[in-house]
């Protein structure tokens, strides 16, 4: 296949995203070259099978299908460098050498599977491939595997024949995303960890459960992590083995498509979490070594181990790893209605270093050797491919790099995504939290940091994700309250001062990156009322213990604790956002920043954002440049008794703006200290 040097763009006007970004020109040869490799590779794609949509359908090819024609089953196994393939399972009494498989000149395994022949091959019969090559004799499961059950006494994985007398009946027909998300407000979950008894919750629990909380929250957009197979409970779901295979842990394929009907009939539109970023090492599992090549789908040698990972890097210049890749993404979106992605690990995926230890701060790094031109093809065609299927899909990219384009139209010269998770926020939440006092913040580095991203593509804002929520860090709550997110969470008309800082500060951090930091907003599930814990999923260390892996509603149900204020601030500062659609109205301006007093003020939408950060000093008729001349009334005030606050602040005065000796309007306010206050324009 080509490589991006051996294809030469012809002369042509600057790409839009070069245009956009002068800083790109001297890049521009690289950005075109790109988008000529994605262009020319498209052409080959068309002209072998027809589309890109044609052509990620390999996952209708590999695998046990059944054929209702012939009354029975094919299955096929792309394994070139085997030297022998047979199936083996209950249906044929496990017998490693009674049903072999021919090879076919493209390097594919296959066999027909009659219904006469095998009359025992049914629904719920377990399966294997046993393969021998030349690193052995082997029983591997299949690549393109649908369904993967764990033997609860050998703990051995199989696959599972999974055909069901009823198929499930989708009533979702007339959802679409562009209807119900105007801003992506996400909510970040994951479905085995999301109740409150210790143990793995299910697809179904979690549709009837916890569903409705979401939906009365306020959120639009539900990001599903650890759902395809994973042999390690604990790995969240990031070491992949069976990419095709809802996990079997949280139930049946059926009861994951009920939990997306159900969101959509909510009005939820529901995204996957996925990871094509890296694979797990296990063999007996996954997908390494799998034809004894040493290589297959991912990179041999070296650079197909990820060095912290401790897994396995695809090969996406291989076109059968593209196809692979893209099947999967395709069978996602068509046999479960996911409404898009969250691509997990997308600076590993760019560069040979996998930004493992690497400071971006140069173009340079963006266009150097380092970058690996197949993953950004790859990226491209992903892209692509989910808008050629759904035109509205919600795409993210989490990558720390700032690769110009990422989230930029493919023909701009871009890679295609909608949006780019601003990951910088949470770490500086977390450094000011763990190395600086409050009194000591600086407002104008943290408007820096809330504001300071690429301008045309949006971001994804969030002040902590299950990344801070993991065992070993800390939440915010955790940070801002420490021992007493346990002993001191009863409400009290006059809290301790570090509660009392703790329950505010909560909310002011939430609320301003809402509010300056992007385009869209992310929570990790319990997270918005502060959940006391961290997550620990079982493992020997915890004696296999469910205590950390759950999330304690009842703390957010008790109006006594100031959880469940957390919880109606939150609800709070995103009916505002679904209300005034502020997200969308382009980028928040500043307005006034004070570093002495800790005030920072800003607009965005037409809202007049007042933040005091101080921790001790109230300021009375407080003036700052209101932006717009008019009269405003409050509307979010985190200074509310039912927040948690102590109703300094009168929520019915209108407040009018004052012109100066120069006519410029300014606003007067009484700024409680840590206090936040959202104001309105008056009609």
């Amino acid at each position: 296949m080509e490589t991006a040097a051996s294809v030469t763009p012809t002369a042509a006007p600057l790409l839009p995203l070069v245009q956009h970004d002068p800083w790109l020109q001297p890049y521009a040869p690289d950005l075109e070259r790109r988008l000529a490799r994605f262009q020319h590779r498209l052409q080959e794609i068309t002209a072998e099978c027809g589309s890109l949509t044609r052509f990620a359908t390999r996952h209708n090819f590999l695998g046990l299908h059944y054929d209702a024609r012939r009354r029975g089953y094919w299955f096929r196994e792309w394994a070139p460098g085997a030297q022998a393939v047979f199936l083996t399972g209950d249906f044929n009494q496990w017998d490693r050498a009674y049903t072999p498989l021919t090879r076919r000149d493209d390097g594919v395994w296959e066999v027909f599977l009659a219904e006469k022949t095998f009359p025992n091959l049914v629904h719920g019969s377990r399966y294997k491939l046993h393969v021998h090559a030349a690193n052995g004799q082997r029983d591997r499961l299949p690549a393109a595997v649908r369904r993967v059950v764990q033997d609860e006494h050998s703990k051995d994985y199989s696959a599972q024949v999974w055909r069901p007398a009823e198929a499930f009946q989708w009533t979702d027909q007339t959802f679409r995303v562009a209807n119900y998300v105007k801003e992506p407000l996400i909510y970040e979950a994951h479905v085995g960890m999301a109740l409150e008894d210790g143990r793995v919750g299910g697809w179904r629990e979690f549709a009837d459960l916890i569903l409705p909380r979401i939906q009365q929250e306020g959120y639009n957009v539900l990001q599903l992590m650890a759902v395809a197979e994973h042999p390690y409970y604990g790995s969240f779901g990031y070491h992949v083995a069976n990419f095709f295979a809802p996990s079997a842990r949280f139930g049946p394929p059926e009861d994951l498509k009920y939990l997306v009907n159900e969101a959509h009939r909510r009005g939820l539109a529901v995204v996957m979490d996925v990871v094509h970023s890296h694979s797990v090492k296990n063999e007996a599992e996954g997908l390494g070594n799998l034809d004894g090549s040493g290589a297959l789908y991912f990179h041999a040698g070296g650079r197909g181990q990820h060095p912290g990972w401790d897994s396995l890097l695809f090969d996406y210049g291989r076109p059968e790893v593209q196809q692979f890749l893209l099947s999967n993404l395709r069978y996602w979106l068509e046999e479960f209605h996911f409404d898009g992605f969250r691509f997990d690990g997308v600076t590993s995926m760019l560069y040979h270093h996998h930004g493992e230890g690497v400071g971006f701060g140069s173009y340079d790094q963006y266009f150097g050797p380092e970058v690996d031109d197949d993953a950004v093809l790859y990226l491209q065609l992903a892209t692509t491919l989910v808008r050629d299927i759904k035109k509205s899909a919600l795409l993210i990219a989490e990558d720390m790099s700032g690769m110009p384009g990422l989230a930029r139209p493919v023909a701009e010269g871009g890679l295609g995504f909608g949006f780019r998770l601003a990951m910088g926020l949470p770490d500086y939440w977390i450094r000011q939290l763990k190395h600086q006092r409050d009194e000591d913040w600086s407002l104008g580095g943290l408007w820096h940091e809330l504001t300071n991203r690429r301008a045309g593509e949006k971001t994804v804002a969030y002040c902590e994700s299950h990344d801070q929520a993991l065992v070993g860090d800390k939440t915010l709550s955790h940070w801002l309250l420490d021992a007493r997110i346990y002993t001191s969470m009863q409400r009290s008309a006059s809290p301790d001062l570090e509660t009392g800082r703790g329950v505010a500060l909560h909310k002011l951090i939430r609320l301003v990156t809402l509010g300056a930091g992007g385009e869209a907003y992310m929570n990790f599930i319990g997270n918005e009322f502060g959940h006391p814990e961290w997550v620990d999923f079982p493992r020997e260390g915890n004696q296999w213990s469910h205590h950390y892996a759950r999330r304690q509603w009842s703390l957010a149900d008790n109006p006594d604790l100031y959880y469940h204020a957390w919880l109606l601030f939150d609800q709070a500062m995103l009916g505002l956002e679904r209300r005034t659609h502020f997200l969308n109205a382009g980028p928040a301006r500043l307005l006034h920043l004070d570093d002495e007093n800790k005030v920072l003020c800003f607009e965005r939408g037409g809202l007049v954002f007042a933040f005091n950060f101080h921790p001790e000093r109230s300021i009375a008729d407080y003036r700052f440049f209101a932006g717009a001349a008019g009269a405003y009334t409050p509307v979010l005030n985190s200074d509310s008794a039912a927040f948690g606050g102590f109703d300094r602040i009168d929520p019915g005065t209108q407040h009018f703006t004052l012109p100066d000796e120069h006519g410029t309007p300014f606003l007067s306010l009484y700024l409680p200290s840590r206090t936040a206050q959202v104001l309105q324009p008056t009609k």
